[in-house]
């Protein structure tokens, strides 16, 4: 008996990058393909591609240079790129390396199988057209064979691509415009995930509170506001945990806001990029918000959940920007006190607006920035853990720690990495729910301790007053 040809993923970038990868290896099981070991033992090697920053794209350049050699390996071997540099570079990929067999853009996931079978035939090809199509959502349920790399918990698509079109980012590129999927799809999904043991689901989209706002075509009767779909969701048995990312501030509501009191498995953690503290930086970047805006948003929220951990995206050096200006995004993080944030320095990205724009910020005062910027949140960071010590909180074990030994590693409600020495295989097992107490503070996590006498422990939103409205549009 002959055995399945191997395939092998390399996946760089955010979460939805991560579920396309997901996907794209449930297509290829269901095709006939099985996973390798590793990389040295596939047919085909798929890169999954970022290029929201220019690093991330030089990263890929400099992989498909050294893979020259694997392909050549072997004959039959197959070399292929999707994502969002293949969506964004298209076939100039296949002149620039002869190594490479085909390339897929974001809204063809589902062709890749054929793609690499026409490639075996030794067919090169393309396929980075648009698609406003609802037709790549559909996609065959999970194969029995692929193992999930993060059990107990699972990415779901709410909608994908960006109709804001900030001026410093690539995504309405590299992406499309939105589209939602039907709400009646995405609780199937989640219905189907819950029945397979998972407890934690996170909905994704590139604006995801923005899903179900109306557009002209196929499905728009079958969605429903955003909140709506989270209480549904909210209502499947199993489902302990909810979770969404990136949110825009602009597209908060009451309604919305109200859920972070009122769903009790909404969890008290929202990931909410605000990229600047400086309206006339926010007004050059188009992110039709102002910082006090924002502020008011962030009010809003904590009335909702006293409690909720806030964390964000920020940008520093971006072209004309100020010291002063920098300034007011150092004062906005001090004010709303995240307890984490992703912070990068500028990287124009071809074909937007910003690249576009001159005074560019010098790259040695953009570093300094960065590292002010990034010294000020490992404070805050550190006396956030410090503040939670002694509290009982409930934890999604995801696997071995990267301290090693024996010890265990998840994310609790607050999406806070919570590491401990586990008693027994109950509290070690992936996509187990174990509840501990906070013994200790690191600057990157906390240090747990099993209760005594095991034992489950859930968070309570606590009530507030519902905000009549959010306003968070700024002229």
């Amino acid at each position: 008996m002959s055995r399945a040809p191997g395939f092998w993923l390399r996946t760089y970038g955010c979460q939805m990058n991560v579920l396309d990868s997901e996907k794209v290896a449930n297509l290829l099981h269901h095709a006939g393909w099985a996973a390798a070991a590793a990389a040295d033992d596939a047919d085909l090697l798929l890169i999954n591609t970022c290029s929201i920053r220019a690093k991330a794209e030089d990263r890929l350049y400099s992989d498909l240079g050294a893979l020259r050699a694997w392909r050549d390996a072997r004959p039959g071997r197959v070399l292929g790129v999707a994502g969002c540099v293949a969506q964004q570079v298209g076939d100039a990929l296949l002149a620039r390396f002869p190594q490479v067999d085909f390339v897929c853009g974001t809204h063809h996931l589902r062709h890749v199988p054929a793609m690499v079978e026409a490639a075996r035939g030794g067919r090169r090809a393309a396929r980075t057209g648009e698609s406003a199509s609802l037709d790549r959502f559909d996609l065959p349920d999970r194969h029995p064979d692929l193992a999930s790399a993060t059990p107990g918990r699972a990415y779901v698509t709410a909608m994908e691509g960006c109709d804001m079109f900030c001026s410093f980012c690539i995504v309405p590129r590299t992406r499309g415009r939105e589209i939602s999927r039907p709400a009646a799809e995405v609780l199937r999904e989640v219905q189907d995930l819950a029945g397979r043991g998972v407890r934690e689901v996170t909905l994704l989209g590139q604006t995801v509170n923005a899903y179900g706002r109306p557009r002209p075509g196929p499905g728009d009767a079958e969605r429903v506001p955003f909140a709506r779909l989270l209480g549904r969701l909210a209502e499947v048995p199993g489902i302990a945990r909810l979770r969404y990312t990136s949110p825009h501030p602009i597209f908060f509501d009451a309604e919305l806001v109200r859920a972070h009191g009122e769903l009790p498995n909404l969890c008290p953690h929202v990931h909410l990029p605000v990229q600047s503290g400086s309206d006339s930086v926010l007004a050059r970047m188009r992110r039709r918000h102002r910082a006090d805006a924002y502020r008011h948003l962030v009010d809003a929220l904590r009335r909702a959940r006293p409690d909720l951990a806030l964390t964000t995206d920020l940008i520093v050096g971006f072209p004309g920007e100020t010291d002063a200006e920098f300034r007011d995004t150092l004062a906005l993080v001090r004010d709303v006190g995240f307890v984490d944030s992703f912070s990068f320095k500028y990287s124009p990205r071809p074909g937007t607006a910003a690249a576009g724009l001159g005074d560019p910020v010098a790259p040695e005062r953009a570093q300094a920035r960065l590292e002010e910027l990034q010294g000020l949140q490992r404070g805050l960071t550190l006396a956030a853990h410090r503040a939670r010590v002694g509290e009982v909180t409930e934890v999604l074990v995801e696997g071995p720690s990267r301290r090693g030994g024996r010890q265990r590693s998840g994310r609790d409600p607050y999406h806070r990495v919570v590491n401990w020495q586990p008693e027994g295989p109950a509290d070690a097992e992936p996509g187990a729910l174990v509840a501990l107490r906070v013994a200790e503070a690191t600057p990157h996590s906390l240090i747990g301790e099993p209760l005594a006498g095991g034992g489950a422990v859930k968070l309570a939103p606590r009530q507030a007053d519902e905000p009549e409205r959010i306003a968070v549009s700024g002229g």
